[in-house]
């Protein structure tokens, strides 16, 4: 099945879908030299969705993001409301990804913390699916120490980021240092890929 990564960046969603066992097109407004897959460099309000089986999307967060002074934040766009009237439109299976600060905006989101699959750091992300998926996995802090890139709530003594244990904890070695910052890791995605193919396949 073909699944179609939008807002792509360098593509640690991308990896996790394929791992699952999609095949990925990217598509991003910016060029992405460092995406592992077929890239697309388009404008994903206006991308032809037909030729795919489920679509993701990740639209810009800076308005949602913690990490963005509150002074700037108007000044960043929301777009999750206009993609979702996108992809329901398609009337494909799809995925809207975003940090913790979008929940408000997002319908029924399941969060993902890298404590549910071991990894050494926490990055929480909320993802919209409109396909009926079970997730039992719990954030379990207690026990598993951050290493990397903690919540502000929880940064402090933590001194500056440190992005070579980050890339070891996400497991995307392929990225820079700006592209690590805005990326997930990417058993997120293979989890979900791999509850979505059981999904469509019953």
């Amino acid at each position: 099945m073909k699944l179609l990564d939008l807002f792509c960046g360098a593509g640690g969603c991308s990896v996790g879908y394929s791992r699952a066992g999609f095949d990925v097109v990217g598509v991003d407004i910016n060029p992405q030299p460092n995406y592992p897959f077929e890239f697309h460099q388009a404008d994903a309000l206006h991308y032809d969705l037909k030729n795919f089986d489920v679509i993701h999307a990740s639209p810009p967060c800076q308005a949602y993001s913690e990490a963005t002074p509150l002074t700037t934040k108007s000044k960043h766009p929301k777009l999750i409301h206009i993609i979702r009237e996108r992809l329901i439109a398609t009337g494909k299976p799809y995925i809207i990804e975003n940090v913790e600060g979008a929940r408000k905006d997002l319908l029924s989101p399941i969060k993902l913390c890298g404590t549910m699959f071991e990894l050494g750091v926490w990055r929480h992300r909320y993802f919209e699916i409109n396909i009926p998926i079970v997730v039992n996995l719990k954030c379990n802090h207690i026990g598993h120490p951050v290493t990397v890139n903690p919540p502000a709530n929880a940064r402090k003594n933590q001194g500056p980021r440190n992005f070579a244990k980050e890339i070891i904890a996400m497991g995307i070695d392929w990225m820079n240092k700006k592209e690590i910052s805005q990326a997930i890791p990417p058993e997120y995605t293979q989890f979900i890929g791999k509850k979505i193919m059981e999904s469509l396949r019953m």
